[in-house]
């Protein structure tokens, strides 16, 4: 059995389990989707959101990539953003990374990436606003996992820029915007950044 083949196999494996447990399981999920949360999160496969918050499918709407970034210019994420809160109606959203990212770690270097440089130019804005607070910690691991939590920072402000964010704020008095770090060696999600719905930020990002 071939790799593709053990995954159609554990597949089967876990829609029976799932049946087993819950006949109804799968008629609720095809009638309807009503998750209160939209994760935007690194596209590391050792980070996968209802695995480590022990949620079932259904309830986190999930958008990914490399570095878990919110970037304007974003169409995939815009879109994404502009359903999970027009449509769906979410009541957080959540940007996750995680300690020992390779995109952070790779911004945080000189080294010609191609493709992906345009992409990492992000973060390396972010270095460069807390280049003395970071380069002041000892280790090159502490100095990356401290841009790590800088950059989802940085990534909530941005999600509280757009106007998609602005015009729910101002009309429903949601979503709560949150910003976690998940820690690959232990398994623990790190809360350190929030703005509740309404979050006053620099006047020239608020629209009227």
């Amino acid at each position: 059995m071939n790799e593709l083949e053990t995954l159609l196999e554990s597949n089967k494996e876990w829609a029976a389990n799932k049946v087993q447990v819950d006949k109804d399981f799968f008629r609720r999920l095809q009638d309807q989707q009503s998750p209160k949360f939209l994760w935007i999160g690194c596209s590391d496969s050792r980070v996968p959101a209802n695995e480590i918050t022990n949620t079932d499918p259904g309830e986190i709407f999930v958008h990914r990539n490399v570095a878990n970034m919110v970037v304007h210019t974003d169409l995939n994420l815009l879109t994404v953003l502009a359903y999970a809160v027009s449509v769906l109606k979410v009541e957080h959203v959540l940007v996750v990374g995680h300690y020992g990212c390779g995109g952070v770690k790779a911004a945080m270097t000189n080294q010609n990436l191609g493709i992906i440089n345009p992409w990492l130019k992000h973060i390396k804005d972010v270095y460069r606003l807390h280049r003395d607070e970071i380069n002041s910690l000892e280790s090159e691991t502490e100095q990356a996992n401290r841009l790590v939590e800088l950059n989802v920072q940085e990534q909530v402000m941005n999600l509280s820029k757009t106007s998609i964010i602005q015009e729910a704020w101002q009309q429903e008095r949601r979503p709560h915007l949150h910003g976690w770090v998940y820690g690959i060696s232990n398994g623990i999600i790190n809360p350190i950044f929030n703005m509740p719905a309404g979050t006053h930020i620099d006047p020239i990002y608020e629209f009227e």
